[in-house]
């Protein structure tokens, strides 16, 4: 079934990257499941395995750096490991997973999982991790990638050799090409690390392959790995080599939930679905727990606690009230074995004219949604909770879905947001009373919530998804959109809720009295960014006239006009070191995009109602139109934002650290084929790459 039968089946017609529209006040539900692999999610069980809370990393030891400032140091690599994601007695699958490969402590974990462990950091210490990429068998040459991976996108392409990596390959004259076989690169990215240097950012063309016996005349670095590794020994005196790169993080930011995943050029995708991601919390400074205070008595107040530490047993032998849980969507075959589409049929029955004969690339789908929800690891897990309060650290992980998390159907369930992804927000907000229990996440986005369990009554509840499944476009569910599959991708996880074994001693949300975060100064330059769709027409397999999606493109606004920019085209956002800006995102989609830019934490200015032209590019603010201010959770400072389509979205940015860097979309499928761009912080960086 492909997704285009699905479209059809829901009543829907497909428009740009929108694989299906429906009617104010609804539409028509499909009578058939979400297409993807041979394992239907009809016939896996739920609520089956507990959740798993995610151990902490284990520290490889203790760095003293220059002038006597200890700095925590990591070893880990990447390996393929097989892990039961479906419940027992399905079967187990293939994946990947970071985990530490040395410690210092005899309690410390060695195991490699998917999503992976925790690393607890502290606002101010540093960290540097040793990055290995160990995608080889036990005879120690390199594993081929799980997915399908599409030669005809701007990407790594290690086959080009040191001449043509990182480019969109040539294929004038040939068939058109199949997947990829080769080494795998990788290169680790911290999402949402603030003054990190270019060097530890994760730049997607600093990838490495993995030192195999059999790499051949493959790359085995990307374009920047080498200038990287220079920069890196003169800062931090570490040597790069075969098959892996040591980062070194600052950790300026406030206390927060950020997290790391691959961002290797092109396959970014594919490689976090294939499961190498983890969290990455900050703790400690000026913003942290012990600065948030109860209002009723000016003392440090009591937030949901304990979370996971390093050295806990594994499994636990305590009960943690401080959980981080990771939202994935996943489609599997019946083996057990991941699915994701290896032709662009599967989203919309387009079947010629692939490159190099016309403009389409044969295996990339320009979104994918997963037909099962994956949490931690497991599909629809559940967890047992005492009637009390408990602080979950949310993060979308999904491919190209937007989540709404509904509590609405836990009876007497209090939720409140106390924090996003740059940390605590300038309030507590009551998502119960003023938004029904519900909050948009976006792809890349972090939610850290308190839900209040004390009023609910013993018994099993679920959490929901009224997100849709397909792209995202604004409004409510039910109303401009079908809300998820009620039986399959609008299920997340289930809570068993149980009586409290002791009073519970935490301070009751509307008391808390967060740290405020400094406001960013006022901006002295404004730019004016777009976000654009290029679509053309193909042919199906009976040679009738398709439309679709060809890629998604960044660019700028001048004088008035939309300019598409590639990832190879020279830099056009420069902002100097120091300076403050507000960048104006234009979308000019029919879809929102979760705009990620690296480095720095940004404030959400407002949004506004934009005319656009697909035809002659011509973009305005809508006559009449008044600036939005953000959502109650989007105080403070972020690192990933939704752009609406058919607004304009308003960022205030100081840009602090000299380097090169990259904005991007967070749909990861658009990300890898041109939606994403170079920025650089300053001048040219002398023998930096051209």
């Amino acid at each position: 079934m492909t997704r285009r039968t699905f479209i059809k089946a829901a009543g829907g017609t497909a428009v740009g990257f929108a694989l299906y529209t429906y009617l104010p006040g609804g539409g028509v539900r499909a009578m058939a499941e979400i297409p993807g692999g041979t394992l239907g999610p009809g016939d896996v069980p739920k609520f089956q395995t507990a959740l798993l809370i995610p151990p902490v990393m284990p520290r490889a030891g203790i760095l003293t750096m220059p002038g006597g400032k200890p700095a925590d140091y990591y070893e880990i690599s990447m390996r393929q490991i097989s892990q039961q994601i479906l419940p027992a007695p399905l079967p187990s699958t293939t994946v990947w997973g970071y985990g530490a490969v040395k410690t210092a402590s005899s309690r410390g974990l060695l195991i490699h999982h998917a999503p992976s462990l925790t690393i607890e950091a502290s606002v101010n210490r540093p960290v540097r991790v040793k990055w290995i990429n160990d995608l080889v068998d036990a005879a120690g040459n390199f594993l081929p990638h799980l997915l399908p991976v599409d030669p005809t996108l701007h990407w790594a392409n290690p086959p080009g050799g040191v001449a043509d990596r990182d480019s969109r390959p040539d294929f004038t004259g040939q068939p058109t090409p199949g997947r990829y076989t080769g080494p795998v690169p990788m290169v680790t990215h911290v999402h949402g690390a603030v003054g990190v240097a270019d060097d530890s950012d994760g730049y997607a063309e600093a990838w490495y392959l993995p030192a195999a016996a059999d790499v051949g005349d493959f790359a085995q670095t990307g374009t920047w790995y080498d200038f990287f590794a220079g920069k890196a020994k003169a800062s931090y005196g570490v040597t790069w080599g075969p098959g892996f790169a040591t980062f070194q993080y600052p950790n300026l930011n406030r206390a927060s939930t950020i997290w790391y995943h691959d961002h290797t050029l092109g396959m970014t995708r594919l490689n976090v679905y294939a499961g190498p991601a983890g969290f990455f919390i900050l703790r400690g400074g000026p913003a942290g727990d012990k600065t948030v205070l109860d209002s009723r008595t000016g003392t440090v107040a009591v937030l949901p606690g304990p979370a996971p530490i390093e050295g806990d047993k594994f499994p636990p032998n305590k009960t943690y009230y401080e959980i981080p849980i990771a939202i994935q969507d996943r489609a599997f075959n019946t083996d057990g074995s991941l699915f994701y589409p290896d032709t662009r049929r599967f989203f919309d029955e387009l079947a010629d004219p692939y490159i190099p004969d016309g403009p389409f690339s044969p295996i990339w789908n320009p979104e994918f949604f997963g037909n099962m929800i994956m949490v931690n690891g497991n599909t629809w897990p559940f967890q047992t909770v005492e009637k009390r309060r408990y602080r979950f650290r949310f993060l979308n992980g999904c491919q190209s879905r937007f989540l709404i998390l509904d509590f609405s159907r836990i009876p007497g369930a209090e939720v409140w947001a106390i924090g996003n992804e740059g940390g605590f927000l300038a309030a507590p907000v009551n998502l119960t009373a003023t938004n029904n229990s519900r909050l948009l996440m976006a792809l890349a986005e972090r939610a850290d919530l308190i839900v209040d369990f004390t009023n609910v009554p013993a018994g099993n509840y679920l959490l929901g998804n009224v997100g849709p499944d397909e792209p995202y476009g604004g409004g409510l569910p039910g109303a401009e959109f079908q809300p998820a599959d009620p039986d399959s991708t609008g299920q997340i996880l289930q809570f068993r809720v149980v009586p409290a074994v002791a009073p519970d001693p935490t301070t009751p949300p509307r008391f808390l009295r967060l740290p405020s975060s400094t406001p960013l100064p006022t901006a002295t330059v404004t730019r004016q960014l777009a976000l654009i769709e290029e679509a053309d027409v193909g042919l199906n397999e009976v040679e009738e006239e398709v439309e679709g999606p060809v890629e998604a493109l960044l660019g700028i606004v001048q004088s008035g006009f939309t300019v598409k920019k590639l990832w190879m085209d020279d830099v056009t956002e420069n902002p100097a070191v120091g300076s403050t800006e507000i960048w104006e995102i234009y979308n000019t989609t029919a879809d929102a995009h979760p705009m990620h830019i690296h480095e720095v934490a940004f404030e959400v200015v407002n949004r506004q109602d934009i005319l656009s032209d697909d035809d002659t590019g011509a973009v305005q603010i809508a006559p009449g139109s008044v600036p939005l201010p953000p959502e109650s959770w989007e105080t403070g400072v972020k690192d990933t934002v939704t752009a609406l389509p058919g607004q304009v979205t308003r960022l205030r940015l100081r840009f602090s650290t000299p380097g090169q860097f990259v904005w991007h979309c967070h749909i990861v499928e658009h990300e890898d084929n041109e939606m994403m761009r170079p920025y650089r912080i300053g001048p040219p960086q002398p023998g930096q790459p051209a």
